[in-house]
C-alpha cells in the first residue's frame, strides 16, 4: 500500500450497509469457519446498525469501504462491569496487512471506553490462524476453547431396534 493513501475509519451510514454486507459475504464463508456457530447475516448487521449505532465503523480508502467493525456493549446483572463485544470485524482480501484493521479496533476500542466497557470479548474460530495473530498483537489473551457441536436435522435418523 502506497503510503500516501490514507484509511479514514468512520461511522457507517445507512449508505454503507449494501458495502459492508457484500464484504462480509466474501470473507465470513462456511470456508472461513466450517461450523458457522455464528453466520453473517444481513439481519445481524442492520440490528446492530440501528441498536448499536455508534459501534459501528467503516474503513474507508479512495472512497471504497475496505473494512468494517461492528460491536455491542453487554451489562450482566449483578456485576459491575460493563462489557464490550467486537461482533464482526473484517478487511478487505489484500489490504489485510494495511493497517486498517488496527484502526478499526482502535477506534472501536475507543468509543467503548468512552462508554464505560471494562474489558472487550471476542470469539473466532479456532482454526483462524491469522485472526488469532491479530488479536494478540493488540492485547487480547487468556484464549479459552469452546466446544461447538451440531445436529444436523435434515438427515434421516437411525431408528433404534425395539426391546420386545
Amino acid at each position: 500500500m502506497s503510503e500516501d493513501i490514507q484509511i479514514e475509519i468512520r461511522d457507517m451510514t445507512i449508505d454503507d450497509l449494501a458495502a459492508v454486507f457484500h464484504l462480509g459475504e466474501d470473507l465470513f464463508t462456511s470456508a472461513f469457519s466450517p461450523s458457522m456457530y455464528r453466520t453473517w447475516d444481513e439481519y445481524e448487521i442492520t440490528s446492530l446498525f440501528n441498536t448499536e449505532t455508534e459501534l459501528c465503523l467503516v474503513a474507508e480508502m479512495v472512497d471504497e469501504i475496505v473494512g468494517f467493525a461492528l460491536g455491542t456493549t453487554v451489562e450482566k446483572q449483578n456485576s459491575s462491569w460493563k462489557y464490550g463485544y467486537l461482533v464482526w470485524i473484517g478487511v478487505k482480501p489484500g489490504l489485510q496487512q494495511g493497517g486498517a484493521g488496527q484502526l478499526l479496533f482502535t477506534e472501536m476500542r475507543q468509543r467503548m471506553e468512552n462508554q464505560g466497557v471494562r474489558m472487550i470479548v471476542i470469539d473466532t474460530d479456532a482454526e483462524n490462524e491469522a485472526g488469532i495473530k491479530f488479536f494478540k498483537k493488540l492485547g487480547f489473551d487468556k484464549m479459552q476453547q469452546h466446544v461447538y457441536m451440531t445436529l444436523n436435522l435434515s438427515k434421516p435418523r437411525k431408528k433404534r431396534k425395539s426391546r420386545t
